[in-house]
């Protein structure tokens, strides 16, 4: 490839990621959120807008056989995007606390948090817009580390922008809970360090099994998938109480919405496990295409 190529590719996938990662998404720290949303469902229309992400996943999701309405998914694959994105600028522009009082205004939350003065792990999905969940773990004095994958560098050669967004977006979790993530490839021995402290950790399972040792077998939408094993295998060994939440939004009103449900102590990890996914099977009935994992489904779920 020649040099005035590679430097006309680069500025084209520069171009499209500050367009699609900061100037759309961005109009949130602009405009009245009632109004932005409205905007947002306009443009979601936009058959250019995260293109190849949006066509993998209805692609990947039509195979499955759970697409019925392919102009309805790609429309709701790039709406959820756009407030996904959207709400890392609610949040970094505002402050904590004139977030938490956008919060206050414009988050339903259902169901209650676990005690902040005892260790819990909170589970969560790629489902909706998470941001708001974190405030509102955070609100509620939870001391909560959150689990992350730290992306390698050469995922983003050549796109500088996108390097800047991740990695504000992961600082931003820090910021919001006011503790360090933890990295999710690293012992466990950090995750038994917080919990020993009476601390939380919040972590998203629907994650493919295929980069870990030891996985478990779980169903979602009737069909076979794995998952990693090894937090939730610890939570039954040592008697730590779990709580699913998720956050999701609107599609009319642009309201967002957390709902938490503590489910307990359990001593069956395969009764825990169905526990848990039993509410990303919910959530998937309510709305399919919010589920940002379907680009992936094909590591996700077991052919």
């Amino acid at each position: 490839m020649s040099r005035l190529l590679r430097i006309r590719r680069r500025l084209l996938h520069e171009c499209r990621d500050l367009l699609e990662l900061v100037l759309l998404p961005g109009l949130a720290a602009v405009l009245p959120w009632p109004l932005c949303f409205r905007v947002f469902r306009r443009l979601a229309h936009w058959r250019w807008l995260y293109r190849d992400v949006c066509e993998q996943a209805v692609r990947q999701a039509r195979a499955c056989g759970v697409v019925d309405d392919e102009a309805h998914w790609h429309w709701m694959r790039r709406l959820v995007t756009l407030v996904d994105h959207a709400d890392f600028y609610l949040s970094h522009l505002r402050g904590r606390a004139r977030a938490r009082r956008w919060l206050a205004r414009r988050v339903c939350e259902e169901g209650a948090w676990p005690p902040p003065d005892r260790a819990a792990i909170l589970c969560t999905f790629h489902w909706g817009a998470g941001l708001w969940g974190l405030h509102g773990a955070a609100r509620a004095g939870l001391h909560a580390h959150m689990l992350v994958t730290r992306p390698a560098a050469q995922a983003f050669q050549g796109r500088a922008v996108r390097a800047w967004y991740v990695r504000l977006r992961i600082q931003e979790i820090t910021r919001v809970l006011g503790y360090e993530t933890l990295d999710v490839s690293a012992p466990l021995r950090q995750v038994i360090r917080a919990l020993r402290a009476g601390q939380q950790i919040v972590a998203v399972v629907d994650v493919p099994a295929d980069q870990v040792a030891a996985s478990e077998p779980v169903t979602v939408m009737n069909m076979p998938a794995r998952i990693p094993r090894g937090l939730l295998r610890l939570a039954v060994d040592r008697g730590v109480p779990v709580t699913v939440y998720l956050s999701g939004f609107d599609v009319r009103t642009g309201r967002h919405q957390v709902r938490i449900k503590p489910l307990g102590v359990y001593d069956d990890l395969q009764v825990l496990i169905g526990d848990v996914f039993r509410h990303l099977d919910e959530a998937l009935a309510q709305e399919p295409a919010a589920w940002h994992f379907w680009s992936e489904a094909r590591r996700f779920f077991v052919a």
